[in-house]
């Protein structure tokens, strides 16, 4: 039995693929629990379970979750990613039309109108929020993942020129993505001849800040940008004195910072992007999938902090062991092997940056003999017995 511990709230048709004889669902946080399944909780602070093997963020974004201390205790962290692709895609639409039209400040607009001759009011001050038309304008998509390839390809669709720029372009990204597609070498060539730049990367140490005075200088007057990815990928000082020149014409922002909120030229959506029923669901039931599939399996699909690393299950049991990604840890292992007189009747070993992962199926019953020398090996982080 295994025991999970939820975090957030997550959607029943997600903690309904965990099926009740082989699993406890709790929320209470004093739980040794095997698994967890969280949405936004911010588990920095938190201490972690003695017995946890795996977290399971029901979203993309994971700075709620302490990687790096969970990889070194052997505990692998998953995302969800594409599970709320089509919703925040349909978000960013929305954003590049608010971007456009000046809807925002029309509705408010709209919102202090008094008297009878409310008609006329309207029909006199509505050329204040005149704005563009989106088709034939060019879009920049910086960032080619789930979300970045369903907006490049809608707004094709929508009569634009799109551009699109990405550096770690999956085989997978680049079969979804329309052949109409432009492939910019670099970012700078989207900053150069955008109207539009939407922005879909991951926070981390080279992307914070990257939108910047330096960034602004290359792009064109008057141009619109669009953040749905997260609020520090863009220097905030720089674009409110990029709005005050005219440089920037809108900044729309899925991101409220004390420094976006009630600025002239910003709109500021509460976070909104993956907020739909359906997206919540496909989240919770990704994320079900694969903390279940590794438990029960060993096997890893979307983990942050390990390799994807799968293989089927055969011989009378296996051993799966997370490790430092360093040389000489597959002869040491298959030496335990050796010297325990146990066959190998399978083995897969993948790696990721500091961190590797291997799973060995065994042709005899594993000994536990067998399981205290291969954790006694310099830079094994953690090893589990599946049958």
């Amino acid at each position: 039995m295994y025991e999970i511990l939820t975090l957030n709230k997550i959607a029943a048709c997600g903690l309904e693929q965990l099926p009740q004889d082989k699993y406890q669902i709790t929320d209470d946080p004093a739980a040794n629990a095997d698994g967890i399944i969280l949405r936004s909780f911010a588990m920095h602070d938190m201490a972690l379970p003695e017995n946890l093997k795996a977290v399971a963020r029901a979203g993309a974004g994971t700075n709620n979750i302490p990687i790096e201390k969970c990889a070194e205790k052997g505990i692998v962290v998953f995302n969800t990613p594409g599970a709320n692709a089509n919703a925040v895609k349909e978000l960013v639409l929305a954003g590049l039309f608010l971007s456009s039209r000046k809807i925002a400040d029309g509705i408010a607009w709209a919102g202090t109108l008094q008297g009878d001759d409310i008609a006329k009011q309207v029909e006199k001050g509505k050329s204040s929020f005149a704005g563009q038309e989106v088709q034939g304008k060019t879009l920049g998509v910086i960032g080619l993942g789930a979300i970045g390839v369903l907006v490049a390809n809608a707004a094709r669709h929508l009569g634009m020129n799109v551009i699109g720029y990405d550096p770690y372009l999956s085989v997978d990204a680049a079969w979804r993505l329309s052949s109409h597609i432009q492939k910019a070498k670099s970012a700078d060539e989207i900053y150069k001849n955008a109207d539009y730049i939407t922005i879909h990367v991951p926070l981390n140490d080279s992307t914070r800040g990257s939108v910047n005075k330096d960034t602004f200088a290359m792009m064109k007057d008057g141009v619109r940008i669009l953040n749905f990815a997260r609020g520090e990928l863009v220097n905030n000082d720089d674009m409110k004195e990029a709005i005050a020149s005219g440089k920037v014409a809108c900044y729309v922002v899925d991101f409220p910072l004390p420094d976006t909120i009630n600025q002239k030229g910003i709109i500021t959506i509460p976070h909104l992007g993956a907020s739909t029923a359906e997206s919540e669901d496909n989240c919770a039931v990704m994320a079900a999938q694969e903390i279940s599939s590794y438990l029960e399996t060993g096997n890893i699909l979307n983990s942050v902090n390990f390799p994807n690393c799968e293989l089927p299950l055969g011989g009378k049991g296996r051993i799966a062991v997370l490790h430092k990604n360093i040389p000489n840890m597959i002869a040491q292992f298959t030496a335990a092997f050796s010297e325990k007189n146990q066959n190998i009747a399978d083995l897969i070993n993948k790696s990721k940056k500091d961190y590797a992962y291997t799973i060995i199926n065994s042709d005899e019953s594993i000994s536990k003999n067998l399981v205290d020398g291969i954790k006694q090996i310099d830079g094994v982080l953690s090893v589990r017995v599946i049958y």
